[in-house]
């Protein structure tokens, strides 16, 4: 085994520039090589909203998207996302404040007690939907096994992804708009 490191993996004293898009906001940054995509969304941006807990990967309390896909950010490697689009869950509201579909369905089915983890769920369920618009319960319960709730607030967790997945395909009249005919 050799004591040189690979050319691509960052020296622990090393600092780089990255250039991301977070929430649609262009950075240019300078970071050190062993920096956490988590540490820097929150100590550098101040993104508080992606929790840290384990720090570990163990509780996806930090999950945001990378380049639309669901990613552990206490695991990644801030260097490693030079030229990606990252989504924290300060992001899914549209400009003028508007929750998502998403988070007002986590509001109204109690999708969260203490709220620390919610995060965490509603970018993987955001993550889940983009990839299956009609997701089972099933399949729901799979893609957000790796979300802890420390609360026990699954059944709620559940329930809000089952109604914004039903709400992105029901016709108007199941989402009880009018109808208009011709």
């Amino acid at each position: 085994m050799s004591d040189q490191t690979s050319p691509t993996s960052p020296q622990p004293n090393q600092h780089l520039q990255i250039s991301l898009t977070v929430n649609s906001e262009d950075y240019t940054v300078l970071v050190p090589g062993r920096r956490t995509l988590l540490d820097l969304l929150r100590d550098e941006l101040h993104l508080t909203g992606t929790k840290k807990v384990c720090d570990m990967g163990h509780c996806g309390a930090c999950t945001v998207l990378r380049d639309g896909q669901a990613v552990l950010s206490c695991l990644t490697l801030a260097a490693s996302c030079d030229g990606s689009a990252i989504q924290t869950i300060e992001g899914l509201a549209d400009e003028s404040g508007n929750l998502s579909q998403l988070q007002q369905a986590f509001i109204d089915c109690d999708g969260f007690q203490c709220g620390f983890c919610t995060p965490g769920q509603i970018m993987s369920a955001t993550a889940l939907l983009a990839e299956n618009p009609t997701p089972t319960i099933e399949e729901v319960k799979s893609y957000m096994s790796g979300n802890l709730c420390r609360c026990g607030a699954y059944k709620g967790i559940v329930e809000a992804v089952m109604q914004a997945a039903n709400e992105d395909t029901a016709s108007p009249s199941e989402k009880g708009e009018p109808t208009w005919s011709a």
